[in-house]
């Protein structure tokens, strides 16, 4: 009678312990992933993030959902990622722009990225392209600069916001060619884009993404590529360089980003998914079709690039003088 007793308590005292060993964890991802985006639909961080979580979604059966948070030079989205829960859930398509001039332009930017996001996955580069409509008066970037050295501050151009580095490529080749053209910001490319079409502005300094539909369909002019090699999209515009001002070599990248303190392991099957997006001809094909130059690299590799340009435009910036309150 005692010797049963004792067999039923302790079942008893073994069946909470049963029922409190945790489930095995669902592989990730185990629910839709949420990519910023930090600026507006239509421009090249928009074209470039929306093709990745496609094929993301398509290869693997994830649901990568792009969700749109333009504004301040893309600041607006990177400071909401940066935020986020470390849990993979929230990633971000940054690029040079908002990840490494920004830090050095805005005096009370609420993000460091170096500190607060970790870098998983290179996509792409692109030269910076200078265009014009393309019944504008202005043939060749040597047009601008006899018309800006004739009128300073009479030539306008467009860029997708303050802190860009498309933004900065401009007043680069001012000081370049020692001339002043006048700044017009807008929250994003496309906005930028209607703008030079409408001849509101004089020129428009985009991402080669951004402006290669237009130009192809030849409502725009491509005066030249800021990078120090022509792009493969634009092999017949000539580079800054070509015309006169040696040296000169400005581009811009695109990568995925998560918050800090993320699990490594998340970041390793996003950057392995990522590249093996990145080695398919298809999405090379993809990639060059807007303009861009897909790269792969590891998290570790993209993370010194990240660290060394963060390094590398904090002088540029401060030699331009540039400043955003």
């Amino acid at each position: 009678m005692i010797r049963r007793h004792f067999g039923t308590l302790a079942i008893a005292l073994a069946l909470p312990l049963a029922f409190t060993v945790p489930a095995q964890a669902q592989p990730y991802p185990a629910k839709p992933i949420r990519m910023v985006v930090p600026f507006p639909p239509g421009g090249g961080t928009d074209i470039l993030a929306r093709l990745v979580a496609q094929k993301l979604t398509e290869a693997n059966h994830w649901t990568v959902v792009p969700d749109n948070r333009g504004g301040a030079g893309g600041t607006i989205g990177i400071a909401e990622a940066a935020r986020a829960a470390p849990t993979g859930y929230d990633i971000v398509m940054g690029q040079k722009d908002n990840m490494v001039v920004a830090p050095w332009l805005y005096k009370n930017l609420s993000y460091n990225p170096v500190r607060d996001l970790t870098a998983v996955a290179h996509v792409a580069y692109t030269p910076v392209v200078i265009v014009t409509q393309a019944s504008s008066k202005f043939k060749t970037l040597d047009d601008v600069v006899k018309a800006a050295r004739a009128a300073p501050d009479t030539v306008t151009y467009g860029s997708p916001g303050n802190g860009t580095t498309i933004h900065l490529a401009g007043e680069i080749f001012n000081g370049a060619a020692q001339i002043k053209m006048r700044h017009v910001p807008y929250k994003g490319s496309n906005a930028a884009m209607m703008d030079v079409l409408a001849g509101n502005v004089d020129l428009m300094v985009s991402s080669v993404p951004s402006a290669l539909a237009q130009i192809k369909a030849g409502k725009l002019r491509p005066l030249a590529v800021t990078s120090a090699k022509r792009s493969t999209s634009l092999p017949e515009t000539p580079t800054v360089a070509e015309l006169g001002y040696k040296g000169f070599d400005v581009s811009t990248w695109y990568g995925l980003f998560v918050p800090a303190k993320t699990p490594k392991d998340v970041i390793a099957t996003l950057n392995t998914e990522v590249n093996k997006l990145l080695a398919t001809p298809e999405m090379k094909a993809a990639i060059v079709a807007q303009g861009a130059e897909p790269q792969s690299m590891t998290p570790e590799q993209f993370e010194t690039l990240l660290k060394t340009d963060y390094e590398k435009w904090k002088g540029i910036v401060q030699a331009s003088g540039a400043t955003i309150e």
